[in-house]
């Protein structure tokens, strides 16, 4: 009965929202087309449509995405979309996408978002730092890997570094060549692409006019100078002189 229920839901699911079949494969291609978030596209205001995104990942010519672009361009909704693509279809449901090849993945790994552990002394940056590092021990080849924002909780230099010396580990260690989406707001990090022959820079774009920031959320390849953290800010709220003073 428990099967049943669960497979009714999988139909259910894919029927109302469109979802397509998506191929397994044995060899390391994942290659998402027009892929979305099954979650946030159901909660989008009467009207909007869902921008979708291709992802291609693969262990010979684009093992790791570099993904830069500013705050709230969608950045963190697309390592996720990826991760619940892969996961939705290795648990045998369609998925949210025109079409996808999903090459078997044994483990999904993710460092996402910030918070701390202050009863048992552990920072920020510490329960980073620990995650991160429980990543790089446990990866494999055949893993899917998802950094988001990884090294702000501490210096920019030393943040820079860190995030820097873990993916040149993960593109340089045999036992650890997994594919990998890495958003950032370290723009340095776009130099590994000349140096490194699987790592590739991609943003989510934006469009200014007449001032004002436009969030376009389409993935695109090449790398982003701008993060526009205090037009964020402005949307939020803080007080215009502020905002004024932050734009000298």
């Amino acid at each position: 009965t428990a099967n049943l229920d669960c497979l009714l839901s999988f139909a259910k699911a894919s029927e109302e929202n469109n979802y397509i079949r998506p191929q397994i494969t044995t060899d390391d291609v994942l290659d998402i087309r027009q892929g979305r978030h099954p979650v946030i596209e159901t909660q989008l205001p009467i009207g909007e449509r869902y921008v979708p995104n291709d992802i291609y990942l693969d262990t010979e010519k684009q093992q790791i995405m570099i993904i830069t672009g500013p705050n709230m361009a969608g950045k963190s909704a697309l390592l996720r979309q990826t991760a619940l693509i892969v996961l939705l279809s290795q648990m045998g449901c369609f998925v949210p996408a025109e079409s996808a090849k999903i090459g078997l993945v044994d483990k999904i790994f993710t460092r996402v978002g910030a918070s701390d552990n202050i009863s048992l002394g552990e920072s920020t940056f510490m329960v980073e730092m620990t995650e991160a590092a429980n990543i790089l021990n446990n990866v494999s080849p055949h893993s899917l890997v998802l950094f988001d924002e990884l090294g702000r909780g501490t210096s920019t230099y030393d943040g820079i570094s860190i995030a820097w010396a873990i993916v040149e580990y993960l593109h340089e260690h045999v036992k650890a060549q997994a594919r990998t989406l890495f958003a950032t707001h370290y723009h340095e990090l776009n130099e590994m692409e000349k140096n490194f022959p699987r790592i590739k820079n991609y943003n989510v774009s934006v469009r200014e006019m007449d001032g004002k920031v436009i969030f376009m959320r389409k993935l695109e390849r090449g790398g982003s100078e701008h993060s526009f953290g205090i037009h964020v800010a402005e949307i939020a709220g803080m007080p215009k002189s502020i905002v004024k003073r932050a734009n000298v």
